[in-house]
């Protein structure tokens, strides 16, 4: 039986031939034989190690248990001590050991202070030296307002400071300190450099110097014989004179009293008066108390003028 195609009189043709130059398709490798390609790959990686490994884990392993008994038996800490962290050790030894310290803007502090308080010793080294931290510490002083901290390798660290300025003198329970404009304590009173500052007396009175500050401009020619704003009660002001005489101001529009303290003043010269004290309280009417020694006086004056004939 012939076939079909050789009845035809058809020719089977033969399957072309890929050219030598022609890519072939990419094979897909069976299971087995990526298996054999990884275990061949893998013999390539696992060589012996260099001589000196095992000596660095050793040296690493002898370290670790020096440290480890040196923190239980307590030597650590007396390192520590005497010479700072292990990271403060060498850095210093690779020369960055703080040598030199900048300070600018600070006149009231003293430089051990500064240095106190930034926390830099001669254990301490430039790499591991902690800069926020020691901003953080200065400008939690009250005598610091703003603080920057910067590091200059190889061995030098700028701290630049402006500090509080002296506002005002502020008593409370006793204790005297100086503040600055926005009522910040600074330090207490130790020398006699603020005695010429306004003085406030009274529990928030340093929260409400603006207050007392704005009274004093007010007073005008007044203001060298007021010693002192006492706040009452944190409501209102009374102005101490330096004579001695008590000035009472009322809670509301305290500038308006004032003013009219100025023109008693310059009128009848009343804070010249034998006075204890002078009561502004109360809108267009003044109160004033005498002395025992001036209410006597006037005492007697009265019973004079009444038995004369």
């Amino acid at each position: 039986m012939r076939s079909l195609t050789a009845g035809l009189g058809l020719r089977r043709q033969a399957t072309p031939a890929f050219a030598g130059g022609a890519s072939a398709a990419p094979s897909v490798l069976l299971r087995g034989e990526r298996a054999r390609r990884a275990f061949w790959a893998r013999l390539r990686f696992d060589r012996p190690a260099p001589s000196c490994t095992g000596l660095a884990f050793t040296a690493i392993l002898l370290a670790a248990v020096f440290v480890a008994g040196a923190c239980r038996g307590g030597q650590y800490g007396v390192f520590v001590a005497e010479h700072g962290g292990i990271g403060d050790f060498v850095a210093r030894g690779f020369g960055f050991a703080i040598r030199s310290v900048k300070i600018s803007g600070f006149t009231d502090l003293r430089e051990s202070d500064v240095l106190s308080l930034a926390g830099i010793t001669p254990k301490e080294s430039l790499p591991f030296f902690d800069v926020a931290a020691a901003r953080a510490n200065l400008e939690a002083a009250p005598l610091v307002k703003q603080a920057s901290v910067r590091k200059l390798y190889p061995g030098q660290i700028v701290i630049d400071i402006v500090e509080r300025t002296p506002a005002a003198v502020w008593q409370k329970d006793g204790q005297v300190s100086a503040i600055a404009a926005d009522g910040a304590m600074i330090d207490e009173l130790r020398d006699t450099r603020s005695l010429d500052l306004p003085f406030v007396v009274g529990e928030g009175a340093n929260e409400r110097l603006g207050e007392f500050l704005s009274l004093l401009d007010a007073a005008q020619e007044l203001r060298p014989k007021i010693y002192a704003g006492v706040l009452v009660g944190g409501r209102r002001w009374n102005l101490k004179m330096k004579s001695g005489l008590d000035v009472k101001l009322p809670e509301t529009d305290p500038l308006s009293a004032v003013m009219t303290l100025v023109a008693l003043q310059r009128q009848s010269r009343i804070l010249e008066r034998d006075l204890l004290w002078l009561d502004l309280r109360t809108e267009g009417r003044v109160f004033a108390r005498l002395s025992a020694d001036a209410a006597a006086a006037r005492a007697e004056a009265r019973g004079k003028k009444g038995a004369a004939p």
